[in-house]
C-alpha cells in the first residue's frame, strides 16, 4: 500500500527546532528516530531539497514527507543483543535501551524487544498473544530502563495482577528543564488526551485519576534530576506531570516545547536541545517474586547518554 504525500508548513512558534524534533512532534505518530532515518534516506525534503535531520528551520520552511511503504509485521526471532540484569525460571528482567520498541507496531515490524526475546527465550508466557508474549508492561521507546518479562503463564498472571492492583513500586529518574522551588511533592492531576492532538496527553478534567510523587535528587544551572513514582500507570505520566509542573523532561519532543532556551549556560543549553530522546530512565522496581511471594528490587544503572549530560551538568555547576 503506497503511503499519502504530507505537506508541512514550519509556524513561527517552530523557528530554530531541529529538522527530526519537528516532525516528531507534528502529530503525525511518527518518532524522532524514524523522522531522522527518513531524511537520512530521502523521503523528506526541506522547500523541495533534500536535507539533513539535524537542520535547524525557518518558519515558512516547506518540509513535503513521501512515507515510505508499509511493510507487513511479522513476528521473527532476531539475536539482538539483551541486558539481562535478572533470570531465573519465571521471571527475565530487562535493562532496556532507549530507541528499543516493546512489541511489533505499525511502522516497527521487527527490531523490537520482543523480536529480541523470541530468540533469547523460547519458553515465554504465552498469555500476551503472538505479538506481546510474557509482556506484562511496557515503556516508550525512548525511555530506557528495568522491564519485567515472565517465562510462564502463571507469572505471567501474578505480574499482571500485581501492576493491575498498583503492589509494584517503580521509581523513574528524569532530567527535566528548570528547578522545582520544593525538593518534593505530588501531583494529583487527571489525564486524557489532548483535546486537540490526540497524539499527546494531557492535564484535562474529565481525564482519568492520576498520581505522581516526585523528589528533586540534584540541583544545577537550568536542569535537575529529578526521581518519580508513579503511583498510576497512565500513558506519558510523568512526562505529562512534570510539564504540568513547569518542568518537562530535557530532550521531550511532545512536551516540552523550547524550554532549552531558558538555559543561560550555551554548552549545556545546547547538550539539552539536542538530546536525542526523553531523559526518562525506568531505574528501579520492586515486586512480590510471581511465585516465590517474597519482595524483591531489581536496578538498571543509568545509560551513557544520561550520565554524559549530568556529567557535563555537574561540571559546569
Amino acid at each position: 500500500m503506497e503511503s499519502q504525500e504530507v505537506v508541512l508548513v514550519v509556524p513561527e512558534e517552530a523557528d530554530g527546532l531541529r529538522l527530526d524534533r519537528f516532525l516528531a512532534g507534528s502529530g503525525h505518530g511518527w518518532s524522532r528516530s524514524q523522522a531522522a532515518r527518513w531524511v537520512e534516506e530521502g523521503f523528506v525534503l526541506r522547500n523541495g531539497a533534500p536535507t539533513k535531520p539535524a537542520q535547524f528551520l525557518k518558519a515558512g520552511d516547506v518540509i513535503t514527507v513521501n512515507p515510505p511503504p508499509v511493510k507487513p509485521a511479522t513476528v521473527e526471532a532476531q539475536a539482538i543483543p539483551l541486558e539481562v540484569v535478572y533470570e531465573d525460571q519465571d521471571l527475565l528482567v530487562i535493562n532496556k535501551r532507549p530507541g528499543m520498541v516493546v512489541h511489533p507496531a505499525a511502522g516497527n515490524p521487527d527490531g523490537t524487544l520482543v523480536n529480541a526475546l523470541l530468540a533469547y527465550c523460547r519458553d515465554l508466557s504465552g498469555i500476551g498473544g503472538v505479538e506481546r508474549p510474557g509482556i506484562v508492561h511496557r515503556l516508550d521507546k525512548d525511555t530506557s530502563g528495568v522491564l519485567l518479562v515472565a517465562k510462564n503463564d502463571l507469572a505471567h498472571r501474578m505480574l499482571e495482577l500485581a501492576f493491575r492492583w498498583r503492589t509494584t513500586d517503580k521509581r523513574y529518574l528524569a532530567v527535566v528543564y528548570g528547578n522545582p522551588k520544593a525538593d518534593e511533592g505530588v501531583v494529583d492531576a487527571p489525564i486524557g488526551r489532548h483535546p486537540s492532538d490526540r497524539k499527546r496527553m494531557a492535564v484535562v478534567k474529565d481525564g482519568r485519576p492520576s498520581r505522581t510523587l516526585w523528589w528533586v535528587r540534584e540541583r544545577f544551572s537550568g536542569i535537575s534530576l529529578v526521581e518519580c513514582r508513579p503511583v498510576t500507570g497512565r500513558t506519558h505520566q510523568i512526562r505529562v506531570h512534570m510539564a504540568h509542573l513547569g518542568h518537562a523532561l530535557v530532550g521531550d519532543p511532545l512536551y516540552s516545547g523550547r524550554q532549552w532556551r531558558e538555559i543561560k549556560h550555551k554548552t549545556l543549553q545546547e547538550a539539552c536541545r539536542d538530546f536525542p530522546r526523553q531523559a526518562l530512565h525506568a531505574w528501579k522496581i520492586t515486586i512480590r517474586h510471581p511465585t516465590l511471594g517474597e519482595p524483591v528490587t531489581f536496578e538498571a544503572p543509568l545509560p551513557e547518554d544520561l550520565e554524559a549530560l549530568l556529567a557535563l551538568a555537574r561540571s559546569l555547576s
